[in-house]
Formats: C-alpha cells, structure tokens, sequence
C-alpha cells in the first residue's frame, strides 16, 4: 500500500489538491473545489498518510501476531475521493503455551502496540495487557523456580525473605494493571 495518496486513487501522490483521479483528470476537479473544500482535501489526505503509516508500524512491528491485517474507517471528501481516518490491525493477544512462551509473546505485543509514533488509548491498553502477561508469566516462572528449589535459600522460602516479598511485590504489581481488552490496535481516538 502506498501511504502517500488516498484509498482508491491511481495518480501520485496526495497534496493540496484533490490528489488521485481529481489530478489525472487535470485541473478542471481541482478547479471546482472551494478554497474550503481544497482545505479540506489536504487535511484528509494528510490524517489518510498518519492512519497508513501508523496502521503499517503496528503491523511491521507485529509480525507473526497480525491475525488480521490493517482495515480502515474511510471518508469522502469533496473531491469525491475516500480517505482513511481511521483503522486498526488484529494482533493475536493468547496467552502462550508455557510461562516463557507468554512472556516472550508478551513482549512482542507491547512493541507491536507502541510501535508508532503516537500510539493511541486503545493502543496503550493492549500494551498494559500485554505488560500484565509478562508480569504474570514472569511470577509463574518465579514460583515454579521457587518450588523446584531455584530459590534455594531459607529466606526466600519464609514469609518475611526477600524472594517471597518479590514474588508478593510482582502479584500486587499485576493485580494493579488494568486488564487491557480489545486484541485490535486502532488509530481512532
């Protein structure tokens, strides 16, 4: 896809005037439009570039969770021509198959999200998901370490040592997150 020009036009790229057909059909479309209108269209062609490129780093960013890729909101201008305002990429936000599988997963979830420049509320709330996962595969890995005798140490496996206050430190830690719903990062506002 190319982010320089609107949905559904054939000619170069976007600028202030119609952009796509309206400027291969020369200068009689950007002739009618209005001082207003031709405003207008430079402002949706410029929101249609920011919804591409920051749908396309989420995606880019994304590889291998992308369950769907990027779709958009569009609207028309008066040039007759649709631009994108909006859109969002499905990531696959599933837990893993093991505690490091999660965790690894995890990690890659929040890049995907604050992969653009701006990420947006919705973009930010996958990303605490995805932190509340790793927060919860890491405890996971702790505890099994700890039952496996990883801790090793009388302190850590009393009440008052400072494995257990870790590991009680990282349960607060999670349960504090807000659990981020919405598997799908959007450039809406």
């Amino acid at each position: 896809m190319n982010a320089a020009r609107p949905a559904g036009a054939s000619g170069g790229p976007a600028t202030t005037g119609a952009g796509g057909k309206a400027q291969e059909a020369g200068a009689g479309a950007a002739d009618t439009l209005s001082e207003a209108e031709q405003r207008q269209v430079a402002e949706l062609a410029e929101r249609d570039r920011e919804v591409r490129a920051h749908e396309m780093a989420h995606v880019a960013a994304g590889a291998g969770l992308v369950t769907r890729g990027a779709s958009y909101t569009y609207q028309t201008g008066p040039d007759g021509q649709r631009y994108a305002i909006g859109g969002e990429v499905g990531i696959d936000t599933s837990p893993g198959r093991s505690p490091e599988e999660s965790l690894s997963k995890a990690e890659r979830i929040r890049a995907a999200a604050l992969a653009p420049a701006e990420p947006s509320g919705q973009d930010r709330q996958v990303a605490a998901q995805a932190s509340r996962m790793a927060s919860d595969a890491r405890m996971e890995i702790a505890r099994r370490e700890f039952e496996q005798g990883g801790a090793g140490t009388e302190a850590a496996a009393t009440r008052d040592g400072p494995g257990y206050r870790g590991m009680r430190a990282a349960q607060a830690y999670s349960a504090a997150l807000a659990p981020g719903q919405g598997p799908t990062l959007s450039a809406t506002a």
